[in-house]
């Protein structure tokens, strides 16, 4: 079956095929294969801990608020401290342990009313709950125009786009927060917005040492995004909320325990809990793993995110096994391209690519037999599979996570989150020493986030420290900004 959409050839294309069933080149046995229970003591795996040193995960805050109305519970605060944003007071009775940690249940739900309807998602909220004096059919002046409520309704239609889905919903986790905020200290809607800067500057304060630094930021620039949605002004006293900003960063609570990135030996490992003889689901999660690791890709731009609703699939967002080809270079090298119709970074689409590689993580016999196994129809998502009834389904970025963990659990492996499959590859490709400046490209870094993670292992950077090294020159090269000539 060929998987290849017509390109205009730059290097030699192929379809991506899936071969005979006669000439197909399974994975080894459980049996034969390394399949133990303990996990690998491999100087990647040793070392990772060192290396991974930002937390990727979303703040746990906003993970879960999708349409709920109470406030996201809090991380676990350091000092004793009376705070009306989403926890109770310190009692025995409003903590639970997690991990040796307290952490606090949430406890209070902002107000209803026709502004502010429940039920609705947070990432529609910056939309669907109305301010007081939000744009109207009037001028400023007070005069009225020729314009209609349906000419209103369009630019918030054009305006919200400005800010990516994934935004609109952390936004609006903030404006739950400050609107609970409001309502426990009743504050008058007129001041809600526009908002003077004294009450963000409470806001703030309230914060403080019970969520992460970047958490309130996002919190503070969810209101802003309010006011600038409904075409309200949005003036504040900038030194003081900046300050305020930067002072809730040296009381933010502690962060939370780092987490390994994925291994080889950690994939190897986790394949051992997977049925990868008779589980369709196992097949296409093992397969979706190995492709989104070797590619350095994010899990969500491999899965989808529900089943159906808006976040379902769809063929011009989600990668789709027609989006598959092979490419041969000049000598000979062959590379299986993956085209992605739409990334958070690039709403026109961007490409990844992986090459065969040898052992129990090879991708490309992973594919092939996803490909055999499950056969995803051209224009339906690239990792589908056959549930128990035959009927195909989309793999979801929680069916896979899912799926991982148990497989995780059955042989004794730490729980891994998405975030750290790219967060893995870029190790275990740097620990084989490939430049720098080609993995940036290849897991398509920024190059503030690739760095903080390079100065963070030091096992990475020794060949570049080394005096008179090629390595060392090659390392102030990619480092250094250049030098300006006049």
């Amino acid at each position: 079956m060929s998987l290849a959409r017509r390109t205009q050839p730059t290097t030699h294309h192929e379809a991506f095929t899936v071969p005979p069933t006669s000439s197909y080149h399974e994975f080894p046995s459980h049996q034969n294969s390394r399949c133990t229970s303990s996990t690998s003591t491999s100087l990647t795996w040793q070392l990772s801990s060192a290396f991974y040193a930002k937390d990727g995960r979303r703040n746990q805050l906003q993970k879960n608020d999708e349409t709920s109305t109470a406030v996201p519970t809090p991380r676990a605060l350091t000092r004793t401290r009376d705070s009306t944003v989403g926890v109770t007071r310190r009692s025995a009775a409003s903590t639970t342990r997690h991990g040796g940690q307290h952490r606090y249940l949430p406890a209070v739900t902002t107000s209803t009313s026709r502004l502010r309807p429940s039920g609705v998602a947070a990432r529609d909220r910056l939309r669907l709950w109305t301010p007081i004096g939000a744009r109207n059919t009037l001028d400023e002046h007070g005069r009225p125009t020729n314009l209609t409520g349906k000419d209103l309704e369009q630019i918030l239609s054009v305006l919200e786009k400005v800010w990516a889905e994934g935004t609109r919903e952390v936004y609006g986790s903030g404006l739950l927060t400050f609107h609970i905020f409001c309502d426990s200290r009743g504050v008058a809607e007129q001041q809600r917005a526009p908002a003077p800067s004294i009450i963000v500057a409470a806001f703030i304060s309230d914060m403080a040492g019970v969520y992460a630094a970047s958490t309130i930021r996002n919190y503070v620039f969810g209101v802003r995004a309010w006011h600038i949605l409904h075409g309200l002004k949005w003036e504040m006293n900038e030194s003081e909320i900046e300050g305020l900003l930067k002072a809730a960063s040296t009381m933010a609570p502690p962060p939370r325990k780092k987490r390994q990135p994925y291994t080889v030996d950690y994939i190897s490992a986790l394949r051992c809990g997977l049925d990868l003889t008779t589980e369709p689901l196992h097949i296409a999660v093992f397969a979706c793993l190995t492709t989104t690791f070797y590619t350095a890709a994010r899990l969500g731009e491999f899965t989808v995110k529900t089943l159906t609703g808006l976040k379902s699939f769809k063929p011009t967002e989600h990668i789709t096994p027609a989006d598959v080809r092979v490419e041969v270079d000049d000598k000979g090298l062959r590379s299986t391209v993956f085209r992605l119709p739409w990334t958070k970074t690039s709403a026109t689409g961007e490409e990844v690519s992986w090459s065969a590689q040898d052992g129990d993580t090879d991708p490309d016999a992973a594919l092939k037999l996803h490909m055999r196994v499950n056969s995803p129809l051209a224009i339906g998502p690239l990792f589908a599979y056959k549930d128990k009834s035959g009927r195909m389904k989309a793999l979801t970025k929680a069916k896979f996570i899912q799926v991982v963990h148990a497989a995780a659990d059955k042989v004794g492996l730490e729980h891994l989150q998405g975030h750290d499959i790219r967060i893995g590859l870029t190790l275990e490709y740097l620990l084989q020493g490939v430049p720098f400046d080609v993995m940036k490209v290849k897991g398509r870094w920024a190059s503030d986030a690739f760095q903080l993670y390079l100065r963070k292992h030091v096992q990475i950077l020794a060949p570049y420290m080394q005096a008179r090294s090629h390595e060392h020159e090659e390392f102030v090269r990619i480092t250094m900004p250049p030098v300006r000539r006049r």
